[in-house]
């Protein structure tokens, strides 16, 4: 399998995996609730994080222009900054609602961002990690939206859009979105239709990995995978706040401030 590789020793120390803070949505004043939220939790691992994975759709919108990236979430930013002052390393991916990350966190924090899952070992265990967007059957036509998305040519016009404008209208789109419509039950099981359980399943029969950690699904799930893999989802925290942590044993799905 192709992916980015990346060891990481633990020396009596733990990784970190969260995904889906949604940071924007669905109004400013739950999204700074959230915030407070989320940093009280960064607080409470920074002193036994040998890692922290933040895996995609950590804003609910993100856009890099060339000299513009948007406005808020500064008390966040601030937090992963101090972090990183202190040597802990973060690990950032894009998810569907922030593809399209550039090199901002990479060149102003020295946070590396990846575009798809990446193959992770740490104490003799294996991890693929990614968002999820996209993988597995299904989803068709997000799928057509990511192409036209990702799109040099479509990034390019996008950037010739004023931000003002230009951000207003991806806030729109991102409105009608999952998690900020009530209407769409996230937490409904889909059994063997879980999409990327049944990727983690057809991944598992090509290259073995003991864990797979996705988020995109907001759904917290932990499920087996053939004999010797688990499938982990990181569920979101827009109405959850549910965390992977693993201390060289097993990773164990956490929820923080029930």
């Amino acid at each position: 399998m192709q992916a980015i590789k990346l060891e990481i020793p633990l020396a009596g120390k733990k990784l970190y995996f969260a995904s889906d803070f949604h940071l924007g949505a669905p109004n400013p004043k739950e999204s700074k609730i959230r915030e407070q939220r989320i940093i009280r939790w960064l607080d409470l691992i920074a002193d036994d994080a040998a890692g922290i994975f933040l895996v995609g759709d950590i804003f609910d919108f993100w856009f890099e222009y060339a000299e513009v990236i948007p406005k808020g979430f500064i008390p966040f930013i601030s937090k992963i900054a101090s972090l990183r002052a202190q040597g802990i390393p973060i690990y950032f991916f894009t998810g569907n609602h922030d593809l399209w990350m550039r090199d901002y966190f990479t060149t102003e924090l020295g946070i590396p961002v990846y575009h798809g899952p990446i193959w992770l070992t740490s104490e003799g265990k294996s991890f693929l990690v990614g968002h999820g967007d996209g993988l597995g059957p299904g989803d068709r036509s997000y799928k057509v939206l990511k192409k036209i998305f990702t799109n040099p040519l479509s990034n390019w016009l996008f950037r010739w859009i004023h931000p003002d404008l230009g951000i207003k209208l991806a806030k729109s789109w991102s409105g009608h979105s999952r998690i900020t419509n009530n209407e769409k039950d996230e937490s409904h099981f889909l059994g063997d239709d879980e999409w990327l359980w049944q990727y983690s399943k057809e991944v598992e029969e090509k290259t073995h990995f003991d864990y797979y950690v996705f988020g995109h699904r907001h759904l917290p799930l932990e499920l087996q995978v053939g004999e010797k893999s688990i499938y982990f989802n990181l569920g979101e925290w827009v109405s959850q706040n549910n965390f992977l942590h693993f201390d060289g044993s097993k990773p164990r799905l956490i929820e923080f401030e029930k």
